[in-house]
């Protein structure tokens, strides 16, 4: 709990102070953008080596790995000179989404394997990280303006310092059933490195050259044809990174796809709907004119209505089965992004649809990785729950790329300009069509099982 309270630090403190890091570091609100899909684009490269480093070595070890490098980075932050480095340690911070699949890996392992109790204590990890996500973004709000920029981005640089000795000190070290055998597949790093890589230089390419330019466009296509390597690589692995035949499994594939869906809005959609809500409709005609105070009462009600979903979760998954429930959320989720569409121009709608957004969002962070465990071997949980955060941040960064090139005009990266509505709008039509299309899968595999029951 204490390492989560600590990742609700990162996810809650920065949100409502987006705008005023926008000033700090000379940069548009649309260029913010570029800091999310930096940060989900190294954690999803994190996540699959580390999850399987957990599996190897021992959770506990690479719990402190993980934390100590993402205290490293957040100190980095504090002291970056200019945008550019700033985007680098920002980037680095996010090996922290590693945290909660090797949390939930501990206790599924505590438990000998109980899934009720898996499901109810990730509910559990789930709450208090929404309940620091609230403290974080309060303390935010309260600080911006009182203090210079530094102090205030020194803050959650000493929690995560603190955590690491927490960890060290708190938690139980690894027993030897808890790790399995086998080698480290660089191959497979290697070339899920190029895939990523090669799509967001594309996408990026896009931002700076232009929606016509071949060469972005070139780039993504060649990042998507190397899945097919990717693929064969990872086919022919003894002890693959990403196991790719677990991955496509029946039980597997439709909670890994419905978070590389949910991974779109959940991460990708943060930076934008911060940005609206701090823009001053006197000015561009559009935006919520709010302060940073406002900014995190919106994250206080999406983060309250997160917890409530989170905590109810069992009872939704007792009524409904598990996969019907996740459904359910998935359909939340959408049509509060929806909502946003007509229901822009009130501080009153914003928070309506903030909540519908969150009771479902809240869902989905506590059921998809304890859904993997729960279908995996268990020399394989760490690997599937931390899947779940990789699909989930690969969908985010792809997602924030995406917005950036829809939020700003095309040139070079750091030129100071509002979006137009035009971009927010899309963004919130992508955050719902990909939920809603989530639910539909998550339906339609629930049919499929059903009739093979029969």
């Amino acid at each position: 709990m204490a390492v989560e309270f600590a990742s609700g630090i990162l996810q809650g403190y920065y949100t409502p102070i987006f705008s005023d890091l926008a000033v700090h570091l000379g940069v548009s609100d649309a260029d913010l953008n570029w800091l999310e899909a930096g940060q989900l684009i190294v954690s999803a490269l994190c996540v699959p080596p580390l999850a399987r480093l957990g599996d190897l070595i021992g959770h506990k070890k690479v719990l402190l790995l993980a934390t100590g490098v993402t205290a490293l980075a957040t100190w980095w932050t504090v002291v970056a000179p200019d945008f550019g480095s700033f985007l680098v340690a920002w980037s680095v911070q996010g090996a922290y989404v590693i945290w909660l699949p090797l949390e939930v890996a501990i206790v599924h392992k505590r438990t000998d394997g109980d899934t009720a109790l898996t499901r109810k204590a990730a509910g559990i990890l789930v709450g208090a990280l929404e309940i620091s996500v609230i403290l974080g973004a309060v303390a935010a709000g309260a600080l911006v303006g009182a203090l210079p920029m530094a102090a205030i981005l020194a803050i959650p640089a000493v929690c995560i310092t603190a955590v690491f000795v927490v960890i060290a000190l708190g938690i139980e070290p690894d027993r030897p059933t808890a790790v399995s055998g086998g080698g480290f597949d660089w191959a497979g790093l290697g070339v899920l490195t190029l895939v990523l890589g090669l799509v967001m230089a594309g996408l990026i390419g896009v931002r700076v050259l232009g929606p016509g330019s071949p060469l972005a466009w070139g780039l993504v296509v060649l990042g998507l044809a190397a899945l097919w390597p990717f693929w064969k690589v990872e086919a022919r692995q003894r002890e693959p990174l990403i196991d790719v035949h677990l991955l496509v499994s029946r039980a597997q594939w439709p909670i890994q796809l419905t978070a590389f869906l949910f991974g779109m809005s959940v991460l990708g959609a943060q930076i934008p709907l911060s940005t609206f809500a701090r823009t001053d409709p006197a000015v561009t005609g559009y935006g919520l004119g709010a302060d940073a105070s406002f900014v995190s009462m919106l994250i206080a009600l999406y983060v309250i209505t997160m917890a409530l979903g989170a905590f109810t979760l069992p009872l939704w998954a007792r009524f409904l089965g598990p996969m019907r429930a996740q459904a359910v959320a998935c359909f939340l989720v959408a049509l509060g992004y929806l909502m946003w569409l007509p229901l822009h121009g009130s501080t009153g709608q914003a928070l309506l649809n903030m909540a519908v957004i969150g009771f479902g969002s809240g869902a989905l962070v506590a059921s998809l990785p304890a859904a993997a465990a729960a279908a995996a071997p268990a020399s394989r949980t760490a690997f599937a729950t931390g899947m779940t955060n990789a699909t989930k941040t690969v969908g985010g960064a792809i997602a924030s790329a995406v917005f950036a090139i829809a939020l700003a005009a095309t040139g070079t990266i750091g030129a100071e300009a509002k979006a137009p509505l035009s971009g927010y709008l899309t963004v919130w039509a992508v955050c719902g069509l990909a939920a809603a299309v989530a639910g539909a899968l998550l339906l339609l595999a629930r049919t499929a099982e059903a009739d093979d029951a029969l």
